[in-house]
């Protein structure tokens, strides 16, 4: 058996269904996670994740190298490890970060009841909450760029959440702004080059405000989810950074005692019940 097949069988059995945000069932005899939870909470099959525990798939991509990392709640060091044995270049400070740490995932887990998402420095949507899903509508439908808010911000048009003329100017200079300070520390990574490249030739409004040479980071602002099952909630957003990764926990609030307040918790019972 191959060091990655030893490694990926390993680390499976140590993460506990609770973990993983799955419940815990009973009569469980294998320790840790079943195949089928990895393979599901991954996005592959289960077919897959038995060639791979086997020794029998070769090259995983870095993309799913990076899912696996996440699932698993592996640490830098592990993750690193996983990449090497799998034969993919570990990912360098060259390129925008996408792990996501034991650290940030618990972080996840345990604000079940506030909406909240893990962005990239690129604003690439990488882990969400439920709750984040019923708000905002559920990420998990979007493919490719659509994953990008920038992306969806100036060549989709406006998305489920709303501002007032002027915030919305400031929420889209923010943006431009972001995402250059991004391609300085990033310059090298081909992804967030290319991402920059089709923006400025496929929107107008982009490349007008990439023209400016603004460098900003968007940090705080206050929206109102205007379509939810609940009716319209106004949330203040704010966006956490995250030491040594560069990634941004968004995080949405209501104001305590507020009629938003009462639909946002009204919505954490409705809205995750239609989701399911």
């Amino acid at each position: 058996m191959t060091e990655f097949a030893t490694a990926l069988r390993s680390w499976r059995r140590r993460v506990t269904p609770e973990q993983a945000g799955l419940p815990a069932g009973v009569g469980r005899r294998t320790p840790g996670l079943r195949r089928e939870e990895l393979a599901a909470l991954a996005g592959i099959s289960v077919d897959y994740v038995v060639r791979l525990e086997q020794g029998r798939a070769a090259n995983p991509s870095p993309q799913l190298l990076g899912a696996l990392a996440r699932v698993l709640r592996l640490t830098d060091d592990e993750r690193d490890h996983l990449y090497r044995v799998a034969g993919a270049a570990v990912p360098s400070g060259r390129l925008v970060p996408r792990h996501i740490s034991p650290g940030v995932q618990r972080i996840v887990d345990r604000l079940s009841d506030t909406p909240l998402a893990v962005y990239t420095a690129a604003h690439d949507i990488l882990l969400w909450n439920p709750l984040w899903a019923a708000l905002t509508g559920d990420p998990s439908e979007y493919r490719g760029l659509e994953r990008n808010l920038v992306w969806r911000h100036f060549m989709l048009g406006p998305g489920p959440m709303d501002y007032d003329d002027e915030h919305a100017e400031e929420f889209a200079d923010d943006l431009v702004g972001d995402l250059r300070a991004a391609l300085g520390r990033y310059p090298s990574d081909p992804s967030l080059s290319l991402l920059v490249e089709r923006l400025r030739a496929g929107s107008a409004e982009f490349e007008r405000r990439w023209a400016s040479a603004r460098v900003a980071q968007h940090k705080a602002s206050r929206k109102t989810a205007g379509d939810t099952t609940v009716g319209p909630i106004t949330v203040d957003c704010d966006v956490l950074s995250v030491p040594g990764s560069d990634l941004r926990i968004v995080v949405y609030t209501a104001v305590p005692g507020s009629q938003d307040a009462s639909r946002l918790e009204l919505l954490r019972v409705t809205g995750l019940q239609a989701l399911g």
